[in-house]
């Protein structure tokens, strides 16, 4: 069960987490939340405050997290096939093993993120700051690294 709040920390939904596929969940609050292995394929989550949340295994595919706040957040082997990440922080996050087979990540805060093994081939990661990232068994193959900012 997931809480989803309102930009004022108001409850406004209680859902199971296997129903958030394709749903519209822009400006949610998730902060803390665990959706391990949660289905958000396809899902609007625009702006969105995931800090410190537990995706873990998630299915984020196609998903929509422009400007989305995900410092900290653990999205070890999530699926983020072709999702837009463009503008999100992901400071810190740990995602060891995640699958960012095309994702979008213009100017993504990647600071000291854990990138162990992920799969970021064709990746857009023009203008990300990757600044301490781990970068260990990564895979950037045909990846855009256009302004990356690595130190």
């Amino acid at each position: 069960m997931v809480e989803i709040k309102n930009l004022n920390g108001d409850s406004i939904l209680s859902v199971e987490v296997d129903t958030l596929e394709g749903a519209n969940l822009r400006g949610a609050d998730f902060k803390g939340a665990d959706l391990t292995g949660a289905n958000l394929e396809g899902a609007n989550l625009e702006g969105a405050e995931l800090e410190g949340a537990n995706l873990k295994g998630a299915d984020l595919q196609g998903a929509n997290l422009k400007d989305a706040n995900l410092q900290g957040a653990n999205l070890q082997g999530a699926y983020l096939y072709k999702a837009n990440l463009e503008g999100a922080n992901l400071q810190g996050a740990n995602l060891q093993g995640a699958h960012l087979f095309r994702a979008y990540l213009q100017g993504t805060n990647l600071k000291g993120a854990g990138l162990e093994g992920a799969n970021l081939k064709y990746a857009n990661l023009q203008g990300a700051y990757l600044y301490k990232a781990k970068l260990n068994g990564a895979d950037i193959t045909g990846a855009n690294l256009t302004g990356t900012i690595l130190d």
